[in-house]
C-alpha cells in the first residue's frame, strides 16, 4: 500500500517481536503512555498518522489533541467524541438523543450503580434491597473517586441474566460506515471481561442482522447529528 510503518518500544521491550515488524523502531523510554515521547518519535520519522493501539491512549482525548496539534492524523475518534463517550452519563444521553434504545433509568429494583467515568468493574454495585441503596451509593462513589478521580454515578435498572454482546463498527470522517459483526463478552469476573468470543454463541442470524444493522444505522444518525451542529 506504499505505507512505511514505524513502531515504538520501551526499554523493557527492546527485543520484543513487534520491534522487528516495522520499517523503523524508535525507543520512547519507560512507558507507552508518554504522549510527548510518542509524538516526538512520530516527528522524527516524518509520520503522517498515529495508530494509538487498543485501550489506554486510544481512549485518551489529550493524546488525540496532541496528535492534532502536531499536525498528525489520530487514527480514531475525535477528542470531542472520546470525551463524550468516556462518561457513561453523557454517552447514555447522547445515545438516547439519536434513537438508540437504552436500559430504563428508573428506580425499579434491582438497580445497578455505575461509576460514570472509567471501567473495569470499579465503582459498580448491584442493589436489590431499597434499604441498602444509600450505603451502596456511598461505597460506589468512594471507589469511583479513588479509581478515576470522578465520583459521578449512573443508576439504571439491573437486568438479571443478561448477556453482554457488543457490535463493532468502523467508520471514516466522510460518513462511510460498516459493522465488523459482534462479540460476546458475557464471561466476566466482578463485571470485568475475561473472555471475548466472536461471533456470539447466544444469538441467531436474524438477531445478529438486526443488531448489526441497528449499530450502523444509529451511528449514522449520530454522525448526521454532529454534522448538523457544526
Amino acid at each position: 500500500m506504499g505505507i512505511s510503518p514505524a513502531v515504538v518500544y520501551t526499554e523493557a521491550d527492546r527485543n520484543a517481536p513487534h520491534t522487528r515488524a516495522g520499517d523503523e523502531a524508535i525507543a520512547i523510554g519507560a512507558s507507552y503512555l508518554d504522549i510527548g515521547r510518542i509524538v516526538e518519535a512520530a516527528r522524527c520519522v516524518g509520520a503522517d498518522a498515529i495508530h494509538p493501539g487498543y485501550g489506554f491512549l486510544s481512549e485518551n482525548a489529550g493524546f488525540a489533541e496532541a496528535c492534532q496539534s502536531a499536525g498528525l492524523i489520530f487514527i480514531g475518534p475525535s477528542p470531542e467524541v472520546i470525551r463524550k463517550m468516556g462518561l457513561k452519563t453523557a454517552a447514555r444521553e447522547l445515545a438516547a438523543s439519536v434513537g438508540v434504545p437504552v436500559v430504563p433509568g428508573d428506580m425499579q429494583f434491582p438497580v445497578i450503580i455505575k461509576a460514570s467515568a472509567g471501567g473495569g468493574g470499579r465503582g459498580m454495585r448491584i442493589v436489590r434491597d431499597p434499604n441498602q441503596f444509600q450505603e451502596a451509593l456511598e461505597s460506589a462513589r468512594s471507589e469511583a473517586e479513588r479509581s478515576f478521580g470522578d465520583g459521578s454515578l449512573l443508576v439504571e435498572r439491573y437486568i438479571e441474566g443478561a448477556r453482554h454482546v457488543e457490535v463493532q463498527i468502523f467508520g471514516d470522517a466522510h460518513g462511510n460506515l460498516i459493522h465488523l459483526f459482534d462479540r460476546d463478552c458475557s464471561v466476566q469476573r466482578r463485571h470485568q471481561k475475561i473472555i471475548e468470543e466472536s461471533p456470539s454463541p447466544a444469538i441467531d442470524g436474524e438477531l445478529r442482522e438486526r443488531m448489526c444493522g441497528a449499530a450502523v444505522c444509529n451511528r449514522a444518525r449520530y454522525w448526521i447529528h454532529q454534522r448538523g451542529h457544526r
